[in-house]
């Protein structure tokens, strides 16, 4: 096999040794099903391809929503010649052969459209090698990407790109794509006179989360599995145990290097922050079911223990520990509940991010504020040199004071009035607040009173 691909004519989509989903591939845009903002009437796109007037493109969406359909569409009604590759097979080698061929084909006046498939495979060299023949205008790009383009493609080709979003298909979206399925006798299983219930499409359309390959791979297999179980002429019927069987685990959309991985950790946290156990808990079960490392998660947990529950309830960060601990031990899927736990308990806690917006500020001025050097009275004196340069004079030993609390600053004079933590009124949080306006007291009737004995701090 070649490293670019032709595209499958008509006559080859019924061929059976090829799969369900590539035979039931759409071949118009009146067949394609999904992405109205798109591809509807009247919409951009749509208007563009019918005036085959389209430029460079990026397709990203998750798998199963016609990226790859969509360009070869493009490719039958367009009049530019089109060259499909893979982004996993293709080497800066052959990027400069087609490049040096459109260029060539342009000078007879041929334009020239190239697929990539998984584009946010090539590196960042590949990608550079299309950027002079997008800018000069030889070829035409149209690259599919599950991936964040805005992290995997570079600023230069993303520039000169229109980025269309897909999105996951609807359930019924599928159903009606597994029905057209069934009923083709061309290209589809029609020939097979295959019998399924409605409920039964929905629940392979719900277990394929929006992928409608996934979907049409369930059905495929429940097929032959029908078949083999016929007892009698009349047709094969599609059971509950025989879609068990074919879905054996649900498909769901992760990958734990890509967006999807950053979309869920963040749901899951922002439930957590929003007091929404119930919501919690089903992040953390997408997370889990799909493969993510628990001790990822569990990191994350203890983060949001501190970020966003901190002194209003410090019990919080001890279990999420131990929760990390649980999981260490145990492991999976033991370990699930033990983060099940947390993030109910998390969720279930009284909220401050008064640690969180305090240490910000910290960062903030020690970024911006000059580096002061640290108090002459705060400083140890271990020598008699220290000593004699002012090391520790006017140190006031706390526990020598009536209230320990003595009139002494510690921050350096330029942050002298800062206050950084602020505790709110939630949870443990309403103690804290009351013994620092204690304190807050205490400094203020000790500086109108004489202060206790001072020390240097070498006589502690």
């Amino acid at each position: 096999m070649g490293l670019f691909q032709p595209i499958p004519s008509a006559e080859n989509r019924g061929d059976r040794t090829r799969p369900l989903a590539d035979r039931m591939r759409p071949r118009t845009l009146e067949e394609f099903v999904g992405q109205e903002h798109l591809i509807g009437p009247g919409k951009p796109l749509r208007a563009q391809i019918e005036r085959d007037d389209i430029g460079s493109l990026i397709f990203w969406g998750p798998p199963g929503t016609g990226k790859t359909t969509l360009a070869q569409i493009i490719a039958r009604m367009t009049k530019a010649e089109f060259i499909e590759f893979s982004a996993v097979l293709a080497g800066i080698k052959e990027i400069k052969q087609v490049m040096a061929d459109a260029e060539r084909a342009r000078q007879y006046g041929t334009r020239t459209i190239v697929f990539i498939d998984e584009i946010h495979r090539f590196n960042k060299a590949q990608q550079d090698a299309f950027l002079p023949h997008v800018e000069k205008g030889n070829i035409r790009l149209i690259g599919a990407t599950t991936e964040n383009p805005s992290f995997e493609i570079i600023s230069a080709l993303l520039s000169r790109s229109r980025v269309h979003v897909l999105k996951p298909l609807t359930e019924d979206q599928i159903v009606r794509l597994l029905k057209r399925a069934l009923s083709d006798e061309a290209r589809g299983l029609g020939a097979m006179k295959l019998k399924a219930s409605d409920e039964l499409l929905q629940k392979i359309a719900a277990y394929s989360s929006g992928d409608a390959r996934s979907a049409y791979n369930v059905l495929e297999v429940a097929a032959s599995l029908s078949l083999s179980k016929q007892t009698d002429q009349t047709g094969a019927e599609i059971t509950d145990e025989i879609v068990q069987d074919a879905l054996q685990r649900r498909v769901l959309l992760y990958d734990k290097t890509g967006e999807e991985h950053y979309n869920l950790i963040s749901a899951l946290h922002k439930s957590v922050r929003n007091s929404d156990p119930d919501a919690a808990l089903y992040w953390l079960g997408r997370m889990l079911e799909a493969g993510e490392d628990p001790l990822y998660i569990a990191r994350r947990v203890v983060r949001m223990s501190v970020e966003d529950i901190g002194l209003a309830d410090p019990t919080a960060l001890a279990l999420c520990m131990a929760a990390r601990d649980a999981v260490d031990f145990i492991g999976m899927p033991e370990g699930n509940l033990a983060l099940a736990e947390a993030v109910v308990y998390l969720s279930l806690a009284p909220k401050s991010n008064a640690l969180y917006t305090g240490y910000t500020a910290v960062l903030e001025d020690v970024e911006r504020t000059a580096a002061e050097p640290v108090p002459l009275h705060l400083r140890n004196a271990p020598t008699s040199l220290m000593k004699g340069l002012g090391y520790g004079q006017g140190y006031q030993y706390a526990h020598d004071v009536e209230g320990k609390v003595a009139d002494m600053r510690c921050l350096p004079d330029n942050l002298k009035e800062r206050v950084y933590y602020q505790p709110t009124n939630e949870g443990v949080e309403r103690r804290i607040r009351e013994r620092l306006d204690a304190i807050k007291r205490a400094r203020l009737r000790a500086a109108g009173s004489a202060s206790g004995p001072q020390k240097t701090e070498s006589s502690q």
